[in-house]
């Protein structure tokens, strides 16, 4: 997500360079001005590159009602329903609602829950297992959740607290992009060498406006003085 926030505010840098330079040159006097808008253009682009990832991300988590909307699924115990790879939207429900379902008829809904710890095997990350039965117990709802392509359900039950939400929606294999780079180690030193790139090239793109402008400066400068 963070990536793709930059290279869309390096188009939209490009985008303002084009329209700044098709309009008609400045006067000497409007000159200073139009080159402190363009700094601050730049200052503001590079504050939502560094924080637009984390904005967007709120956003989801209040309007999708959980604090992990996205997730990527890591495993092939969905499939075919799910494939691993996949970028999953996840909303908080109610447990109430939630609804039940069977193995046979994989009705139920999907969930996202946190088992680590729950069982000797249970991994780091959430896991996202279809709902095939539900009770409720001593004021809490529980779930037995399965994969469907799994022979077994989960070994133990799910209490409501360890529930994220629900799937409610997704996106086909863009997440193995992060399975790749997080199994080799190289997604922290891309994200950072990517990052400093596309900031140093929207930097230097106002850096060579102001080039422009003051080499406009000085052939007006010249040609004032040819005129006297």
């Amino acid at each position: 997500m963070y990536i793709i926030i930059l290279l869309f505010i390096k188009l939209l840098n490009i985008l303002i360079m084009e329209i700044t330079n098709n309009k008609k040159t400045p006067s000497k006097d409007n000159q200073k001005p139009v080159i402190k808008k363009k700094v601050i253009i730049a200052v503001l682009l590079i504050s939502f590159a560094f924080f637009g990832s984390f904005i967007i991300y709120f956003v989801l988590q209040v309007s999708l009602n959980t604090q992990t909307p996205i997730v990527v699924v890591i495993s092939g115990s969905m499939t075919p329903t799910i494939n691993k790879g996949d970028i999953l939207f996840v909303q908080g429900r109610d447990p109430s609602l939630i609804q039940n379902g069977s193995a046979v008829e994989k009705d139920g809904d999907i969930i996202v829950f946190n088992a680590y710890g729950l069982w000797a095997s249970a991994p780091l990350d959430p896991i996202v297992h279809r709902v095939i039965d539900k009770w409720y117990d001593n004021g809490a709802w529980y779930f037995r959740t399965k994969g469907d392509a799994n022979s077994l359900p989960d070994p133990v039950q799910i209490s409501e607290d360890n529930v994220i939400g629900v799937v409610v929606g997704g996106i086909p294999f863009i997440g193995w992009i992060k399975i790749v780079l997080t199994e080799s180690g190289l997604l922290i030193p891309l994200l950072i060498i990517i990052s400093v790139l596309l900031i140093i090239s929207i930097v230097w793109d106002f850096v060579k406006e102001k080039e422009k402008d003051s080499e406009r400066d000085l052939k007006e400068k010249k040609t004032d003085e040819l005129s006297i």
